[in-house]
Order: structure tokens, then sequence, then C-alpha cells
């Protein structure tokens, strides 16, 4: 029995970590050294109650709430864990959307947590306004104007002009 229920664990694991890889990148704003990290403390966390959670109706769903709570969790301790250096992060590689890649992640990075996770989880995980408040543990008004204030500065941030960056 505990041999099958750490198979089918490895198996949901398996099937479930690039989607949750994907999206910690969007919460971290594209800090994928600590979206790897952040995924692995979700399925660890998942591990440890999988008889639990294997019983559950939808048990992706329970991931990316459990990667969202570790994501908001990180920023509230994150100031004490920064630490000052001389050493500048390696560059990323050039490719055929970096600018709209990075001028994106960059919009992203400048939003609040909460904010970010909000978006994040509309926008990408494509989840309803109630899906989201009982992720956040936050009332389905709490997300209305989160989602509102945060697209408000994404259109600030980022311009009347993001075709721009679009394009070739």
């Amino acid at each position: 029995m505990r041999q099958a229920r750490a198979d089918e664990y490895e198996e949901f694991a398996t099937a479930r970590a690039g989607h949750l890889y994907r999206s910690a990148c969007l919460l971290t704003a594209g800090d994928t050294h600590l979206a790897e990290d952040l995924v692995q403390e979700a399925l660890g966390r998942i591990y440890l109650r999988w008889s639990r959670i294997s019983v559950v109706g939808n048990p992706a769903a329970y991931a990316q709430t459990v990667l969202v709570r570790v994501f908001l969790t990180h920023q509230r301790r994150r100031s004490s864990k920064e630490r000052a250096t001389d050493v500048l992060p390696e560059v990323a590689a050039a490719g055929v959307d970096t600018p709209l890649r990075l001028t994106l992640l960059d919009a992203l990075a400048r939003l609040p947590a909460k904010d970010r996770a909000v978006v994040v989880l509309r926008y990408w995980e494509d989840r309803s306004i109630e899906e989201t408040a009982g992720v956040l543990n936050a009332s389905a008004a709490a997300v209305r104007t989160r989602c509102t204030r945060a697209l408000k500065q994404l259109r600030e941030l980022l311009g009347e002009d993001i075709d721009a960056y679009a394009r070739p």
C-alpha cells in the first residue's frame, strides 16, 4: 500500500512539476532559481500529506494553491534572507521574444506579491475570481480589487505601446 502511494505521488509530481515551475517563474518574475526552490518546497509539502491529498477531487489545484502560499510565505520572509553582493547575476541569452518577455517579467516584478499572485492565477492559470479567492484566502471583492489595481499598474508600467514589444 505504501509503495503504491509513493508511486502514485511520483507520477503526480512528474506530471505537474513542469506546470508548477512555469507558474512559479511568473510568480517570481523570472527568477528561475527561486522558482525551482518554490516548486521543490511545494512538492515536499504535498508529499507529506499525499495520503489525504490523493483522495481529493483535484490534487492539481491543491498543488497550485500550495505553490502560491509557499510563494507568499517566502515574500513575507524575504527581507531577512537578502544579502548585498558585489557579483552581478548572469545575463539571459538573447532570443526572439527576449524584449517582450523581459519587459513583462520586469513589470510583474514591480507588482506587490499578492497582486502578482492574483494576475498569475487569473490570467496565466485562467482561474475564476472565486477560485483565486479560495487560493489566496481572500474575499472575491478583494480579488477583484487587487486584479483591477494590478492591471492598472501594469498598463502604467507597460504603456499603451505594448504591441511594439511583440513585433519581431
